[in-house]
This record gives C-alpha cells, sequence and structure tokens, in this order.
C-alpha cells in the first residue's frame, strides 16, 4: 500500500512537473519577451475554419429565405429609415409658408425612434451575421443538423471544460503577480530604475492577461505610436482596451474609480505609477482632472496619458460624442482605433445589464478575443478650432480607420434622458428654416 502511495505521488509529482515546464516555456518566457510563438494564430485559425463549415451547414439546413429575410433584418434594422435631412423635407412640404402639415415630419421621426433608435440599440452586443456556435447567440440553430449538434456540443466541452479552467489560473496568477510586482516596485525610490520596473511589470501583466483569453492583436502603424507627455484617446468598449494597449506600451489611465476586482488592479497600478482616477458624480474633481492633466502633459518625460472620451462603453459598431473636456487642455493628441472581430467572442462590456464578474465569466468562455489596433497619426488643435470641433475631427479619423458609423449622441443616454438642449437644438433648427423663408414676418400659414 506505501509503495503504491509513493508510486502516486510520484507521478502526480511528474504530471505537476510537466505542467510547470510547459506553463513556463509556452506562456511565461514569452510574455516576459513579448513574442508570440504562433499558437494563437493557430488556434484562431481552426476556430474560422469550423465557423466557416458552421455557417455552410446553417445556410443548407434553413431555407434561403428565412436566410436572407435574417440578413436584412440584422443589416437594416427593424425599419427602412428615410436619412432625408430636416431642411430638405420641410421645406419641400412649406414652399415659403409655415405648415401644419410640419407635424408630420416630426410624428413620423418620433415613430422611427420608438421602434428602433439608433443609441439605445447601441448599448447592447452586437448582431452576428452567422451563429458563432456561442450558447449566449443561439436561435435553436444547434438543430438544423447532427453535425452541427456534435460540433456545438464538444465547443462546449471544450471552452468550459479545458480552456475556461485554465484561464481562469492564468488570470488569478496574473493578478496576483500585478498586486505582489507592484507592491514590491513601490518600495523603491523614485528613480529611472522604479520607472522601467514599473512599465515592465504592467507590460507583462498585460501581455498575460490577453494570453488568458486567448487572444490575438494585430497591432498596425507602430511607428504613430503616442509619444511621452502626449495625450492618446481610443474608442472604448470594454475594460479590455486597457489591457490590450497596455501589453505593447505603458500609459497614465484617466478614468473612473472602481470597486471589486477593477479596483484591486487600480490600487495595484497605483503603487508604482501616476494615475488620475475621479468619481463619476464629482464635478469638481473634473476640474481637478483637468488640471492634472495640463500639468501632467507639460512634463514630456512623463507617459502618455490614456483617455477613452465616450465616457462609457459602446458596442463597437460605432463611435459617439467625445467629451471635450480632454481637447480643451492643449497638447498633442494621438488617435488609436480599436476594432473587435465579433465571431469570437463578445468583448462589449453593457455595465447596466451585466456585473464585472458575469461580464468576465462570458469573455473567459468565448472562443477567444481577436481585435485589430491602429495607431493614427498625431493630431494638434488648428487655429480658431474650438474644443468640440477638435473633438468631432479625432472621433470621425478614428470612426474612419475602424470602418465604424459616426454618432453625435452622447455615450452618457446610456444611464441618463436626452438632455432638454438636445430637444432644443431641434426647436431651434426649425424656426431657423421658418424664419428664412419668411412666413413668419408675412403671417403666411398654409
Amino acid at each position: 500500500m506505501e509503495e503504491n502511495r509513493e508510486d502516486h505521488g510520484l507521478a502526480e509529482g511528474k504530471i505537476l512537473s510537466v505542467w510547470m515546464i510547459l506553463f513556463v516555456a509556452l506562456v511565461l518566457l514569452p510574455s516576459i519577451f513579448r513574442v508570440s510563438l504562433g499558437i494563437s494564430h493557430f488556434y484562431v485559425k481552426i476556430v474560422i475554419k469550423m465557423l466557416e463549415w458552421a455557417t455552410l451547414q446553417i445556410e443548407e439546413g434553413v431555407k434561403k429565405q428565412k436566410a436572407m429575410a435574417l440578413e436584412n433584418l440584422i443589416s437594416t434594422g427593424i425599419i427602412q429609415r428615410d436619412e432625408t435631412p430636416m431642411e430638405k423635407e420641410v421645406v419641400g412640404q412649406c414652399r415659403g409658408c409655415f405648415s401644419l402639415a410640419d407635424v408630420m415630419y416630426f410624428s413620423k421621426k418620433g415613430c422611427e425612434a420608438v421602434a428602433e433608435d439608433e443609441v439605445t440599440r447601441r448599448f447592447s452586443s452586437e448582431e452576428l451575421l452567422s451563429w458563432n456556435l456561442l450558447s449566449r447567440t443561439n436561435a435553436n440553430l444547434h438543430h438544423v443538423s447532427w453535425k452541427l449538434a456534435a460540433v456545438w456540443v464538444t465547443g462546449i466541452l471544450i471552452r468550459y471544460c479545458l480552456l475556461l479552467p485554465f484561464r481562469i489560473c492564468l488570470s488569478v496568477f496574473s493578478i496576483l503577480l500585478l498586486v505582489l510586482a507592484t507592491t514590491v516596485v513601490g518600495r523603491f525610490p523614485n528613480g529611472r530604475v522604479k520607472g522601467w520596473l514599473s512599465n515592465q511589470v504592467q507590460m507583462i501583466c498585460a501581455t498575460l492577461g490577453i494570453r488568458c483569453l486567448s487572444g490575438l492583436v494585430h497591432f498596425h502603424n507602430r511607428e504613430n505610436k503616442p509619444q511621452e507627455g502626449g495625450i492618446c484617446v481610443a474608442n472604448h468598449t470594454s475594460p479590455l482596451d486597457v489591457l490590450i494597449l497596455a501589453s505593447d506600451r505603458c500609459y497614465s489611465l484617466v478614468g473612473q474609480v472602481h470597486g471589486g476586482l477593477l479596483g484591486v488592479i487600480q490600487k495595484s497600478c497605483m503603487r508604482t505609477s501616476q494615475h488620475v482616477l475621479f468619481e463619476r458624480s464629482e464635478m469638481k474633481d473634473r476640474h481637478l482632472v483637468r488640471k492634472k492633466i495640463r500639468e501632467h502633459i507639460a512634463d514630456k518625460a512623463k507617459l502618455p496619458i490614456l483617455i477613452f472620451p465616450e465616457g462609457t462603453c459602446i458596442n463597437n459598431t460605432s463611435v459617439m460624442m467625445f467629451k471635450k473636456g480632454s481637447f480643451e487642455v492643449g497638447g498633442t493628441i494621438h488617435p488609436v482605433a480599436i476594432k473587435y472581430d465579433p465571431r469570437f467572442g463578445d468583448a462589449f462590456w453593457n455595465s447596466t445589464k451585466h456585473s464585472m464578474m458575469t461580464y468576465a465569466f462570458n469573455v473567459l468562455t468565448s472562443w477567444a478575443i481577436v481585435c485589430n489596433v491602429w495607431y493614427l497619426p498625431p493630431m494638434v488643435k488648428e487655429e480658431e478650432e474650438d474644443a468640440v470641433h477638435f473633438a468631432d475631427r479625432v472621433k470621425a479619423v478614428i470612426a474612419a480607420r475602424a470602418g465604424m458609423s459616426v454618432l453625435p449622441w452622447d455615450g452618457g443616454l446610456k444611464r441618463k434622458k436626452v438632455k432638454e438642449s438636445f430637444k432644443e437644438e431641434q426647436q431651434k433648427k426649425y424656426c431657423q428654416i421658418v424664419i428664412e423663408n419668411g412666413s413668419v414676418g408675412n403671417g403666411n400659414v398654409c
């Protein structure tokens, strides 16, 4: 009995040793030196082949008419909108005078907004053109054929029984490494050594975090990478944005104070580097943040500041209004466009619907996180250009590069009602049309 126990213990020790060697050789060392062994590329290629096969199976099993109707619904939305601007449509009805029929234009726009407005759907997950074999996006398509059902079940077993335990262990290791390493480095005296060690720790932990998700990130135009003393602005989809960008370059972060797991990570990073965190509800802090940003960018030796001007997470199909505060402090703006591939998993965090732990679980049980990052040429505010127009110009450049639509709406509508100023703007626009037609002064009513 004792010999059997010893043999069993030796076997367990050997298995553990093999796992440790594989972990160090295939995960830890490549993360430290930030090199890729091609494992993620190979894995993603296999997933792509599988999804392409699944799409063919669905197309064969579902009637062509239903498939075309589904595609049209996803691509065009519930309703077909008339994009004619107010100026053309109302003037065409008025013909130089005020008309009671003008109310029909506003009634139509109101009905369109009730049926499907272009804002709130940006706060829900992006619709997929084909099923990606994930249960959360399943519309009973696994019943199409037994082959597809078998692949779907196999995928569940692989993601939940093989990938999920490994990813959880690697995530815990990465967080513990970040906490312990920043605690040690934080005790060093301020200087170049501490700064270099802090940068290395954060980049290594960020790289490990991406490997937790079987992540594959393609960086483009690295010659435009943000420089010291600058401001990096990017579109915002999820907390993973910070992880992805931090794996290629260290930043000083400007953002909202979080609790829970994100709070632990924030406090750890604060031990070794300077970040600007604020409470969303405290307006006094915003003025203080603006002052700190000015002081930070004045020192060209400090890390570039990373800001997400949208102020909230959008589902990666559009870029919404950029808050002007980031563009009032001066300095050079380094735009960055981030575009995720939704086929492998939904990177969007709907914070009004899912907690951080629920979101983390969904991400860890996805196939992978695949995205493209474009470093765009630096931009500066032109003479006589105000902060609002400068923000819109930067937003347009980011949206164009990532292939996303541009929306003028405030991302804060996720949690708040429409501001009265937006309603007043439409009223003023209509009044201007009526005044320019001269109908008010003449007393003409149609």
